[in-house]
C-alpha cells in the first residue's frame, strides 16, 4: 500500500514545475525506460551521420575522420558522464542550462540556454538541407525549396502530437535506424571482400588517393563535423525531466553511450573510408551543388542499386527522426528560458498535452535558414552550418564540464556525501577535467586553418564569430541584471529531486545478477 502510494507521486500525468517561477501548465513526465533509451540512440544517430559523413571523408580522408571522430567520442563519453551525474540526481527539463544558474551565474545559464537552443536551430536546418539532398537523389522534378517546406510542416505536425507521440514516434524510428545500420555494416564487410559487387576492395583507397586528405589541418577541419554530429548525446539531460523514473533510466542510458559511439560513429567512419575515396567528386562538399550519402554511393558502386533505394529511404527515415528530436530539444530549451524570465513570456505557453507549442513555432521558424542552401550553392550552405553548429556544441560541452566541477564542490562544501548519489561520473575529476580542457581548445584550435596563407576572413567569422557573441551574453545579462557569482554553499541541491521508488529499490540487486547476462547486454545496447 505504500509503495502504490509513493507511485501515484510519479503518476505520468502531471508533474511539479521544473523551472524557476510558477506556472500553471507543465510538462508530462511520460517517457518510458524504452523511450530514453531510444531517444539516446536516435540523438547521434542522424543525417549528419549518413549524409554529413561524406563530407567529412572528403575533407580529411580516412584516417584522419577516424582520428578526429575517435578523439571527439572519449570528449563526449565525459560530457556524459558529468552530465548523468547531475542529471539522475536533478531530473529537470532545463537541465544543464538550469544546473549552470544553480551553480555558477544566471549570466551563463542565459548565454548557455541561447547557444544551445541555436545549436539545435542549426542543427535541424542542417536536417532540412540534407534531406532535400537526398530525396532529390530519386527526383528533380520537386525543387529543393518546396522539399524543405514539405518536411517542415511534417516536423512540425510531429513535434506537436504530445511527449508520449514524441517518444512512441523516436522508439520506432530509432529501431529502424539501428537495425538497418547494423545490417549495413555486414554488407560493408561483404563488399569490402569482395563477397559482393565486382571486385575486392580492402584497404586500397587508404594508399591511392591516401589515408590523409590534408594532413593535420584536414583532421583540424572536420572537428566541427564531429562535434556537430554528436550532438544529441546530451539530450538525455533535457529528456531526464519529463521521463518517469530518471534514476532507472538516465544511468543506463548514460552508460550505454560509450558503446554506440564504438559501434555506429566510429563503425560508419571505418567502413565508409574503406568503400569509398576520400575523392570521389559525388560526396557532397564545399562547391557542390549536390550530394548523395557514402552509404548509397558504397551501395551503387557495389551494383546494388534496390539496396542502395533502401539506404535513402533509411536516410530519409532517419531525417525525420532527428528532426524530430531537434524540435523537441529547442523548444524545451526556449520554455525554460522563457519560464526563467530570460526570453520573453509568451515562449514559454504550453498546452493541455504538455507540448510547448509557441516554442515549437518559433524555433521551426528560425530553422527556415535552410533555405539559404537553395541559392548559395548545398554544400557551402551545408558546410557553414555544420561549422556554427559544431562550435556552439563544443561551447555548451565546456559548460557542462565547468557546471559539473561546481556540482561536486558544493556538495562536499554543503557535507553531502558523493557515496550516496545514484550515478556517479566515471574517473572523476580527471574526466571531466580533460573534457573541459579539450572543449575549450577545440573552440579555438577548430579553425586555426583561417589563418593560414592566404587569410581567409570568411571561414574565420564563420568559425570564430558564436565566441565573441555568447561573452557578450554572459556579460550583458550580468551587467543588466546585476547577477552574482553563486556561493558553493548557496547552490541549490535538492529542488527537483525525486526520491526513488520502493520497488525500483528491490529490482536493483535483481538487475544487476541479470545483467551479466551478455544477450540482455547487447540488447540493451541497440534497442534499449
Amino acid at each position: 500500500m505504500e509503495d502504490a502510494k509513493i507511485e501515484e507521486q510519479f503518476d505520468d500525468r502531471e508533474a511539479a514545475p521544473q523551472c524557476v517561477g510558477e506556472t500553471a501548465e507543465v510538462l508530462h513526465r511520460k517517457l518510458k525506460s524504452r523511450h530514453l533509451q531510444m531517444i539516446a540512440i536516435g540523438g547521434i544517430i542522424g543525417p549528419g551521420l549518413l549524409v554529413g559523413s561524406g563530407n567529412a571523408l572528403a575533407q580529411a580522408g580516412p584516417a584522419g575522420i577516424l582520428i578526429s571522430f575517435i578523439l571527439v567520442g572519449i570528449i563526449v563519453f565525459f560530457v556524459m558522464q558529468s552530465l548523468g551525474e547531475m542529471a539522475t540526481l536533478i531530473p529537470i527539463s532545463g537541465s544543464f542550462t538550469e544546473y549552470a544558474e544553480r551553480c555558477v551565474d544566471p549570466a551563463l545559464a542565459f548565454a548557455l540556454g541561447w547557444a544551445y537552443w541555436y545549436l539545435w536551430v542549426t542543427v535541424l536546418a542542417n536536417e532540412y538541407t540534407a534531406i532535400s539532398v537526398v530525396v532529390m537523389y530519386w527526383t528533380d522534378t520537386v525543387p529543393q525549396w518546396a522539399w524543405i517546406l514539405i518536411f517542415w510542416v511534417l516536423f512540425l505536425s510531429l513535434s506537436m502530437l504530445g511527449v508520449l507521440a514524441y517518444g512512441e514516434v523516436e522508439f520506432w524510428l530509432a529501431l529502424i535506424k539501428v537495425i538497418s545500420i547494423s545490417i549495413f555494416f555486414v554488407i560493408a564487410i561483404a563488399i569490402s571482400t569482395g563477397g559482393i559487387g565486382p571486385h575486392k576492395i580492402g584497404f586500397k583507397y587508404w594508399k591511392d588517393p591516401g589515408a590523409f586528405a590534408n594532413g593535420i589541418n584536414g583532421v583540424a577541419n572536420i572537428f566541427v563535423i564531429a562535434g556537430t554530429l554528436y550532438a544529441g548525446a546530451e539530450m538525455i539531460g533535457i529528456t531526464a525531466g519529463e521521463t518517469d523514473n530518471p534514476r532507472k533510466t538516465v544511468p543506463r542510458a548514460i552508460k550505454q553511450v560509450f558503446w554506440r559511439i564504438l559501434i555506429f560513429y566510429v563503425g560508419m567512419m571505418f567502413f565508409i573510408g574503406i568503400l569509398l575515396p576520400y575523392n570521389d567528386d559525388r560526396l557532397l562538399k564545399a562547391g557542390s551543388t549536390t550530394g548523395s550519402s557514402p552509404l548509397t554511393l558504397s551501395l551503387l558502386d557495389a551494383h546494388i542499386a534496390p539496396a542502395a533505394h533502401l539506404v535513402n529511404a533509411l536516410i530519409v527515415i532517419s531525417v525525420i527522426s532527428a528532426g524530430n528530436s531537434s524540435l523537441y530539444v529547442a523548444s524545451r530549451t526556449m520554455l525554460y528560458l522563457a519560464r526563467s524570465s530570460k526570453a520573453p513570456a509568451f515562449l514559454g505557453y504550453v498546452d493541455r498535452r504538455g507540448v510547448p507549442w509557441t516554442g515549437l513555432l518559433i524555433s521551426n521558424l528560425f530553422a527556415c535558414i535552410s533555405f539559404m542552401s537553395v541559392g548559395s550553392g548545398v554544400g557551402v550552405a551545408y558546410e557553414a552550418l555544420i561549422t556554427l553548429s559544431g562550435v556552439a556544441t563544443f561551447i555548451v560541452w565546456a559548460v557542462i564540464g565547468f557546471v559539473h566541477i561546481r556540482f561536486r564542490q558544493a556538495l562536499v562544501a554543503q557535507g553531502e556525501s558523493i557515496e550516496s548519489l545514484p550515478f556517479r561520473a566515471m574517473w572523476y575529476p580527471w574526466g571531466t577535467y580533460l573534457s573541459l580542457a579539450a572543449n575549450v581548445f577545440l573552440v579555438f584550435f577548430q579553425g586555426y586553418t583561417a589563418f593560414l596563407n592566404p587569410f581567409n576572413s570568411t571561414a574565420f567569422v564563420t568559425n570564430y564569430i558564436l565566441i565573441p557573441v555568447f561573452v557578450m551574453f554572459v556579460v550583458g545579462y550580468k551587467v543588466w541584471n546585476k547577477t552574482k557569482y553563486v556561493n558553493l554553499l548557496d547552490i541549490d541541491l535538492h529542488s527537483g529531486r525525486r526520491p526513488e521508488i520502493p520497488q525500483e529499490m528491490k529490482r536493483r540487486g535483481e538487475e544487476t545478477a541479470v545483467a551479466r547476462n551478455w544477450a540482455l547486454k547487447f540488447r540493451r545496447i541497440f534497442v534499449g
